[in-house]
């Protein structure tokens, strides 16, 4: 198994690829990535099976309501008259899990046999013309263009991996892979909390971030070149596309599947592996006491209520990772 440069016809002469036809080769492998999508991230409504799941949104609510007809005394007395704020309930914690991404791995590819003449040419270091074997196309191309897959970085280089966007709107080389949210920041919702409207409804919360999965995508490249082929009777001819295509899925949807050589691609929720887009971040109000308040409805109803209160902070942080595992 070695890294050798594949070869191509310049006017009948053999030579190697530069850099720019070398890169679009391996675009090949990417794009067959992508459009094979042997690792798939869905969105579902829920029981999702990706590891790290579920993960947690939470926030405050108020308390229940308490009322009662008075303190027992004849007159309105005034703020005596109201359930005192150490019988109304204090606030509490609201927890709603999501576990809306399931991961699929399809099932790996059966290898072709080499016979020896399957694979791309190259030129030797006794400058003779060879045909790479199974090894030197992992080496050369599918394990490259995977290492350049698992990258953090979104854009068209890592086509037909997943990340995580706090907005549905598409950029560059983007598809959504649904406009179901997977995750949901809110927090109560301060304004909709009034003296005049209790007993309020204790849960009422507003939508801090909505975050949605994505995925990279890139257009069909186009070959300025085409590899070489070693012929049964040792001539050479370059490779038909179809062929080149063929090679290309088959490597890399075994690859990235059944690895050998710790290839496999697999993503998960905070384990191990590189960040893939935004954090999904779990805020909360913290530090307060509960915000009493009080209202009269009529002659014997008086009502008090606690509602939340507090500065946002930061609970949790939810990473979508992607990972190169054996």
């Amino acid at each position: 198994m070695a890294v050798v440069r594949p070869v191509y016809l310049n006017n009948g002469n053999v030579q190697e690829m530069d850099d720019t036809m070398f890169d679009l080769l391996k675009d090949k492998f990417r794009y067959q990535f992508q459009q094979t999508s042997p690792i798939t991230l869905s969105v579902v409504n829920s029981g999702g099976n990706l590891s790290g799941l579920p993960i947690v949104d939470t926030r405050m609510q108020a308390g229940a309501m308490v009322t009662r007809a008075g303190d027992g005394t004849s007159g309105d007395d005034g703020a005596a008259e109201f359930p005192p704020e150490s019988s109304t309930g204090e606030p509490t914690q609201v927890n709603v899990n999501y576990s809306k991404i399931t991961q699929t791995i399809s099932s790996a590819p059966t290898l072709q046999s080499d016979d020896g003449k399957r694979y791309f040419c190259y030129i030797d270091d006794d400058n003779n013309i060879k045909a790479m074997n199974h090894g030197d196309m992992l080496d050369t191309i599918v394990r490259p263009v995977i290492n350049n897959l698992i990258v953090g970085s979104n854009t068209s280089d890592q086509a037909g991996t997943y990340f995580i966007d706090t907005s549905s709107s598409l950029g560059a080389n983007q598809q959504l892979v649904s406009s179901t949210a997977v995750f949901l920041d809110t927090r109560a919702n301060l304004a909709a909390y009034t003296a005049g409207g209790i007993g309020e409804t204790q849960d009422q919360p507003t939508t801090i971030n909505s975050y949605y999965l994505k995925k990279n995508i890139m257009s069909a490249p186009t070959l300025s070149v085409l590899p070489l082929i070693l012929r049964s009777d040792n001539d050479i001819q370059e490779f038909a596309i179809s062929t080149i295509d063929t090679i290309a899925s088959e490597l890399m949807r075994h690859e990235v599947i059944d690895s050998a050589g710790g290839f496999k691609i697999r993503y998960n929720i905070n384990g191990a592996g590189t960040n893939k887009g935004s954090g999904m971040v779990d805020t909360r109000l913290t530090g307060g006491t509960g915000n009493y308040q009080t209202r009269k409805v009529g002659n014997n109803d008086y009502r008090a209520q606690e509602f939340p209160d507090g500065t946002p902070t930061t609970i949790n942080s939810y990473f979508l990772k992607i990972q190169k595992t054996s």
